[in-house]
C-alpha cells in the first residue's frame, strides 16, 4: 500500500518528519564519536614516565662510573676553584690580572704540596722497605691467634722422620703472600695514572680560576629573565661560598689532628712522627673511613716497633683518642650550625662517591654534598631533601607533639 503524494504535503504529516529528523540529530549527538580508522593514541611524552626516569637515572650513574678518569680531575678541579676563587677576585681588586692571580694561586698550591712531599717521601721509602718484614710480622701474629683457636689452627707439620715430605700447603699464608704481591703491583700499576690525572687536574685548575669571572659572565648573559640570572649568580657565589668556609675550616681542624697526632707519636716513641701526623691529618678528610684506616696503619706500626711489649697499641689508642675529642668537641665549635651535615647523610655520601670514584671519590664526597644542599636550598621542590642533609644541634621535637600540633590554615581559607 502506498502513500498518497498529496497526503505528505499535508502539514501534519510535515511536522511529523520535521519531529522524527529532530529525534534522529539529538541520538546522533549523544552517541560517542566514533575514531577514524587511521586515528592514532597521543603520543605520551617519555619524560613524563617514572620507569624511563630510573633507567635514565641507573644509566647516567654507571656512566659516570666509567667515565671515572674524565669526570675525577674535572671535579676536583672544580672544587679546588670553589675554594680559590675568592682569593683570586680578591687579587683582582688590587690591580692584579686574573690570569696572574690564577698563576700565582697554583703554584704556591704545588710548592706548598712539593714540600711537604719532599719532607716526607724519605720517611715513606723507609716504611716501605720493611713491608716484608711487616708481612712477616703480620703471619706471625695470625699464626698465634690461629693456634688459640682450634677451628682456625693451621695444619699440623709431619714428624721428624718424614721431614722430607713436604709441608701440607697453608691457605691463608698463601692468600697473604698473594695480596702482598697484588698490592705491590697495584700500587706500581697506578702512579702513572695519579701522575697523569694530577697533571689534568693542576692544568685544568689554572684554566678555570682564570676564566671564572668570564664564564660566569657569559652564562648568565645567555638567560633571559632576569630573576633567573639573579638566581643563578646567588646560588654559585653561595655554593662557592659555602663549600669554601666548610673546606677551610675543615682544614684548619686537619692540621690541628696532624700537629697534636705527631707529637703524641713522637712522645709514645714512634719512629718518623712527622710521617704519622700528616697521614693523620690527610686521611681525615675522609669521614668514616680515613680515621679506620690511620687506627690500622698505626697498628701496623705499633707492632712492628714495639713488638710485643704494651706500647704495641698506644699509638692507635692515642690517635683513637684525638680522632673522639675532634669529633665530639673540636669540630662542632668550629663548623658552625649553618654548615653541619647530618652524619647519615654523610656516610651515605660517602658510600656511594667511594664506590662510584675509589679514594678520590670517598675525598669528594663531603664538598659535593655541601654544593646539593646549595642547591635544595634555592629549590622549592628538592626542599624536602635539604631537611635530610641538614645537620641541627637541637633535639627534634617529639612524635607526640606533632600529632598533637594543628596545622594553620591559609589565610582566605575557610570550611
Amino acid at each position: 500500500m502506498s502513500a498518497d503524494p498529496a497526503s505528505l504535503t499535508h502539514p501534519a504529516a510535515l511536522a511529523g518528519m520535521a519531529g522524527a529528523e529532530a529525534l534522529d540529530t539529538a541520538a546522533e549527538a549523544a552517541m560517542p564519536p566514533v575514531p577514524a580508522a587511521d586515528a592514532t593514541p597521543a603520543p605520551v611524552p617519555w619524560h613524563g614516565s617514572p620507569a624511563l626516569k630510573g633507567l635514565l637515572a641507573i644509566a647516567t650513574i654507571f656512566l659516570m662510573k666509567i667515565a671515572q678518569p674524565l669526570l675525577v680531575p674535572l671535579v676536583v678541579a672544580v672544587v679546588l676553584t670553589f675554594l680559590l676563587s675568592p682569593q683570586v677576585r680578591a687579587l683582582r681588586r688590587h690591580g692584579v690580572p686574573e690570569v696572574l692571580g690564577a698563576l700565582v694561586l697554583v703554584l704556591a698550591l704545588l710548592g706548598g704540596t712539593a714540600l711537604l712531599g719532599s719532607a716526607l717521601v724519605t720517611p715513606a721509602a723507609q716504611w716501605w722497605a720493611r713491608a716484608p718484614s711487616v708481612m712477616s710480622a703480620v703471619e706471625q701474629q695470625i699464626d698465634r691467634l690461629r693456634h688459640a683457636i682450634p677451628i682456625l689452627a693451621p695444619p699440623e707439620r709431619p714428624p721428624v722422620s718424614r721431614s722430607n715430605v713436604p709441608p701440607p700447603a697453608d691457605p691463608i699464608k698463601d692468600k697473604l703472600a698473594s695480596e702482598g704481591v697484588t698490592l705491590t703491583r697495584l700500587v706500581l700499576g697506578h702512579v702513572l695514572s695519579f701522575g697523569v690525572s694530577a697533571a689534568s687536574t693542576v692544568i685544568l685548575l689554572y684554566f678555570l680560576l682564570a676564566s671564572e669571572h668570564w664564564m660566569l659572565s657569559r652564562t648568565v648573559e645567555a638567560i633571559p629573565r632576569r630573576r633567573t640570572r639573579a638566581l643563578v649568580v646567588a646560588g654559585v657565589r653561595s655554593a662557592q661560598q659555602e663549600i669554601g668556609q666548610f673546606l677551610g675550616a675543615l682544614s684548619i681542624i686537619n692540621l690541628g689532628v696532624a700537629l697534636v697526632t705527631g707529637g703524641a707519636m713522637a712522645w709514645i716513641g714512634l719512629p718518623n712522627p712527622v710521617l704519622w701526623g700528616t697521614l693523620a691529618g690527610v686521611l681525615n678528610f675522609i669521614p668514616y673511613i680515613g680515621p679506620l684506616v690511620a687506627v690500622l696503619l698505626l697498628l701496623t706500626a705499633g707492632l712492628l716497633s714495639f713488638g710485643d711489649s704494651a706500647l704495641l697499641v698506644a699509638p692507635a689508642g692515642a690517635y683513637v683518642l684525638i680522632h673522639a675529642i675532634e669529633a665530639n668537641v673540636v669540630s662542632p665549635v668550629f663548623v658552625s650550625k649553618r654548615l653541619s651535615l647530618s652524619p647519615i647523610s654523610v656516610f651515605l655520601s660517602v658510600m656511594f662517591w667511594g664506590w662510584l670514584w675509589g679514594v678520590a671519590g670517598a675525598v669528594l664526597a663531603v664538598p659535593i654534598l655541601v654544593g646539593l644542599r646549595s642547591v635544595c636550598k634555592r629549590n622549592r621542590r628538592l626542599r624536602l631533601l635539604c631537611v635530610y642533609l641538614e645537620g641541627s644541634r637541637r633535639p627534634p621535637p617529639s612524635l607526640a607533639s606533632l600529632l598533637r600540633h594543628k596545622r594553620r590554615r591559609p589565610r582566605g581559607q575557610t570550611g
